[in-house]
């Protein structure tokens, strides 16, 4: 089984976050959004894109701002975060897209994330 540090995981989700978005705007030009797998393939890219994007972020301010001898952050745990913020407005987006969407899901949506969040940090 490959083993990645933290500092080659971090390089590779720099590296794919431009290249994932480049193909989110490439695929929005060229492709109408008529059938039903347009619409999947683009939430994909869009979630590849934002978590691509949200966890170098999320082991940057980890990193920064919350170190300490109980929590040390790691890519696994930007990951975890990175994808539920993700997932929370992929959720939100699809719902929007269903004509769906209102504040309370939103809500209810999020506080969900954060109750993941706090259940896994607090398995440690």
């Amino acid at each position: 089984m490959l083993k990645l540090s933290n500092r080659n995981a971090l390089y590779i989700l720099i590296v794919l976050a431009p290249l994932a978005w480049a193909g989110l705007v490439l695929f929005t030009n060229y492709i109408p959004p008529r059938t039903l797998l347009a619409f999947s393939a683009f939430f994909l890219l869009l979630g590849i894109a934002l978590t691509s994007t949200f966890a170098p972020i999320a082991y940057f301010i980890g990193l920064r701002f919350l170190s300490s001898r109980l929590y040390r952050t790691t890519i696994r745990h930007a990951l975890r975060q990175g994808g539920l913020l993700t997932l929370c407005i992929l959720l939100n987006l699809i719902l929007l897209a269903l004509h769906s969407w209102n504040i309370v899901t939103a809500i209810v949506i999020f506080v969900v994330a954060i109750i993941i969040e706090v259940v896994s940090l607090a398995r440690k």
